[in-house]
């Protein structure tokens, strides 16, 4: 099997990442889907963000093939660029990704789980902005 793009999802709360990282799976479908993981809070369980759950999660869900890391904001988004920008924290091809948390996050693990690379990955969870509600 091909190794999918892992996706991780930075919240200030770790109850927050871990239920749209369950979401995520379950409106991927049925089968095995690509690595989703959580980083929420802080490693006390307070709310924040963590440079160490961040650069954890990143690592565990590195297949090979690229890690998307959503965020939700703020600090999330500084902690996210500051790890990209030091070079050797994140595994090479993680990238942030510009996507509402959510939806973006239910768009990439979709994508992911069916063999899509980096690129598209990151784009569908772009397109998610698009989203109409009404």
């Amino acid at each position: 099997m091909t190794a999918r793009v892992g996706i991780v999802l930075v919240s200030h709360s770790a109850a927050v990442a871990a239920s749209v990282a369950e979401l995520a799976r379950g409106l991927a479908g049925g089968g095995e889907t690509a690595p989703v993981l959580p980083a929420g809070g802080t490693p006390d369980g307070g709310l924040g963000t963590s440079a160490e759950l961040i650069t954890a999660a990143a690592k565990a869900a590195d297949a090979g093939a690229g890690v998307a890391l959503l965020v939700d904001l703020g600090s999330a988004v500084l902690t996210v660029k500051a790890l990209l920008a030091e070079g050797d924290e994140l595994p090479e091809g993680a990238r942030l990704v510009d996507a509402p948390l959510v939806e973006g996050a239910v768009a990439a693990v979709v994508t992911a789980s069916a063999g899509g690379d980096l690129d598209a990955v990151v784009a569908a969870a772009s397109e998610a902005y698009a989203y109409r509600k009404e």
